[in-house]
């Protein structure tokens, strides 16, 4: 979620002589004082470095701002409408909260801060400041950033439906379609944009785990890849690329298609990116499963998810933790990859769990609603 702020700093100055006359009477500066040039030079002097000032501290600065944003419950409604609402499958009302956490953004392609924003904003423990180039790619507009952001929050939704049917043991169906190619793809000229995988070297190509594992098992040798090509099977060959972290890739850029068994519809206005995805399963879950899996506790939490429950790490967590508090929330589900953000900004009376994937965070919360000790549940360091 996105906000622009309009606050300018105030301002506000007074100057005054004394040279009050013994008995009271008449105007108290003294006209002689008024007309001396040097107290003229020192009145100019000192109006110019006050405005000076006031102009520095509303300079826009090449940094962003973060502040907590509102929470969402995804057990419960926005704008009148469920958050999660699921058709053709039982589903069961649930008490208590599973907060999604969002983080207000100043600065970037939604508009300049200020030094003044940026200096209040460094000295308040409840926000955060970046440079600029650490959240928004160099020339990025505005509507590129909401229009990725909308991208990726929808990507989150599928992903989450994917992850909380896999958690449950829920059969669905599942392809990888070939999106895009990489620059200097090892497919190039063999895979495009529309090709659906059958299968890697025989083995049928259920998940990106099985090319993966089929990549790194062939160690850089020619893979036979079959695709779904317009209805037709093309089989190619390609001989897969290292990169820069040592795996070996095809250099394709894949999106899922997913047939799932009943439809579920997440409504959220104005919310956009893909860290809601673990916070949804877990809404997704509870809305289709008997039981209350919150036990009527107040739960936030933050993190990515893919269609195999993997949670993965999210911008603003430190910003996104004192939001869950105010909100009301005793404990915060981080993903473990974030642990570094965590450390030292964890606000009073709020305890955090890192978690790598779903089934961690599902029992967790579950731990919480039994009134069981969680005391002993993952930790970062600080907790």
């Amino acid at each position: 979620m996105t906000i622009t702020k309009g606050d300018q700093p105030s301002e506000e100055s007074a100057a005054a002589t004394g040279g009050g006359e013994p008995d009271g009477a008449g105007d108290a500066r003294n006209p002689e004082a008024a007309r001396d040039p040097r107290v003229s030079t020192m009145m100019l002097s000192g109006l110019l470095a006050l405005g000076l000032g006031v102009t520095a501290a509303v300079l826009p600065v090449p940094y962003v701002v973060e502040s907590p944003g509102p929470t969402f419950n995804t057990l419960a409604s926005d704008n009148g409408k469920p958050v999660i609402s699921v058709t053709g499958h039982d589903t069961f009302p649930a008490k208590g909260n599973l907060d999604l956490t969002t983080v207000y953004v100043d600065g970037g392609p939604n508009g300049p801060v200020s030094v003044f924003e940026a200096f209040s904003a460094w000295l308040d423990g409840s926000k955060a400041v970046y440079p600029q180039e650490l959240i928004f790619p160099t020339g990025v507009t505005k509507e590129q950033s909401a229009q990725e952001s909308a991208v990726a929050m929808a990507t989150s939704q599928e992903n989450a439906v994917a992850s909380a049917l896999n958690e449950l043991d829920i059969p669905y169906g599942q392809k990888l379609e070939v999106a895009d190619l990489a620059d200097g793809s090892a497919a190039a000229g063999k895979l495009k944009a529309g090709d659906v995988f059958t299968s890697i070297n025989g083995k049928a190509v259920t998940s990106l785990t099985v090319i993966q594992e089929e990549l790194a098992a062939g160690k850089g040798k020619p893979a036979a890849v079959v695709v779904d090509r317009g209805g037709k099977q093309v089989t190619e060959t390609v001989t897969p690329a290292r990169s820069e972290s040592g795996r070996y890739i095809l250099g394709v850029l894949l999106k899922y298609r997913f047939t799932f068994p009943f439809d579920v519809k997440i409504s959220l206005d104005k919310v956009g990116g893909p860290s809601a995805g673990m916070m949804f399963a877990l809404g997704i879950i509870d809305t289709v499963t008997p039981g209350d899996l919150t036990g009527g506790k107040h739960i936030a939490g933050t993190g990515t998810i893919t269609p195999e429950g993997a949670v993965g790490p999210i911008g603003g967590v430190a910003v996104k933790m004192h939001g869950a508090r105010d909100a009301g929330a005793t404990m915060f589900l981080a993903p473990a990859a974030n642990c570094a953000e965590v450390a030292g900004h964890i606000p009073e009376g709020l305890q955090v769990v890192k978690v790598e994937n779903l089934d961690e965070a599902r029992r967790a919360v579950e731990l919480a609603a039994t009134g069981g000790d969680t005391s002993g549940l993952p930790a970062c360091a600080n907790n």
